[in-house]
């Protein structure tokens, strides 16, 4: 265990290597950096109008400037220096966990990241949460009643649900019961004047708040768990042990919850790590945008939209970092399970 454990370790690192240096090599030739941004805006503002033309790795559109204002604001965002220079220098900032300072909003990237983390976690935990206490009930219900009205009916239902996209259903609700009848709010997580309510007050304001984009989020994610536990439970129901169990005068009930539930949740429960860690990090950018929530979704698509590289590369090693390492938690969860697994 120790040796498959040191291993996956080890692996890390050239396939965290790998995502940076590939993400570092494609923004170099995006066009329009942070460099022609700024440019553009100075020339904008100068004479009333400009672009931003080329790429990440010189200016084109810099006629007219001064060579030496263009020199400065190089200089100013690093690109004074070689892209392999900047890229070693990257890796270093990143083994000290410094993730650089954003270009535009003018704060550490780790701070950003905290600002927007609240709302991510109120999305993506709720999400998890109410999709895991419905899909599973749901799941082991279909499976003891498999073939029958019930289990047709609540897999057509189930299924309309994930074929419908979240952001469609957003915008639906959102123009429905937030502006027709006016029972939620259009934005936010809060209300104007949520300091000043009662403890109750402000948790039914968060909740009046949360329930559209929550109702948006969930909704697609119910399938894959539901048909994932009735089949999990199906393949168990029909193995020998659940007949041996029946034939020494166990009850249905006692079978299902004593016998079959351990084995039939393997899947589900091994999953757990990785749905919980990114419920955290995983925020629906469709709908921030939508409710205005300002999540690190919608942080990610504004650092991507403005180069921001500073967050867009920081942001991308943390949340990858977190994913190599759930995704090993993920599979040591199978033998904390399932001892008969074994990684030799």
């Amino acid at each position: 265990m120790f040796a498959y454990i040191l291993k996956r370790f080890l692996l890390m690192f050239p396939t965290l290597l790998g995502v940076l240096l590939l993400t570092f090599v494609v923004v170099q030739f995006v066009p329009g950096g942070p460099v022609e941004q700024y440019m553009a805006e100075a020339k904008a503002g100068m004479a009333g109008g400009g672009g931003a033309e080329g790429g990440g790795m010189g200016y084109r559109g810099a006629q007219g400037v001064d060579p030496k204002r263009l020199e400065q604001i190089k200089a100013l965002y690093g690109f004074d220096k070689p892209a392999h220079e900047r890229f070693f220098q990257m890796l270093g900032q990143f083994a000290r966990f410094d993730l650089g300072r954003s270009f535009f909003q003018n704060k550490d990237v780790w701070q950003l990241v905290k600002e927007k983390l609240p709302v991510s976690i109120s999305l993506g935990l709720w999400t998890f949460f109410i999709s895991y206490l419905v899909a599973v009930p749901l799941g082991v219900a279909k499976a003891v009643r498999a073939g029958s009205r019930f289990d047709l009916v609540t897999t057509l239902l189930v299924l309309v649900g994930y074929a419908i996209p979240g952001f469609v259903l957003g915008v639906a609700l959102l123009v429905v019961f937030g502006g027709q009848l006016q029972w939620f709010p259009l934005r936010g997580l809060t209300s104007a004047n949520w300091e000043e309510l009662s403890m109750w007050g402000k948790v039914t304001d968060y909740l009046w708040h949360i329930a559209l984009p929550i109702t948006s989020m969930v909704l697609g994610s119910f399938a894959v768990t539901t048909m994932l536990t009735k089949n999990a439970f199906l393949e168990e129901i029909r193995k020998q042990y659940v007949l041996t169990a029946r034939a020494k005068g166990l009850s249905d009930r006692q079978v299902l919850w004593k016998h079959v539930l351990r084995n039939a949740l393997i899947p589900i429960i091994t999953g757990f790590p990785a749905a919980f860690i990114g419920a955290f990090f995983t925020g629906s950018l469709l709908i921030e945008t939508l409710y205005s929530l300002d999540g690190l979704g919608l942080l990610s698509y504004e650092s991507v939209i403005r180069r921001d590289y500073p967050v867009v590369l920081g942001t991308l090693y943390l949340f990858t970092l977190i994913g190599l390492v759930t995704k090993l938690v993920s599979d040591l969860c199978y033998v904390w399970v399932d001892p008969r697994v074994k990684f030799d």
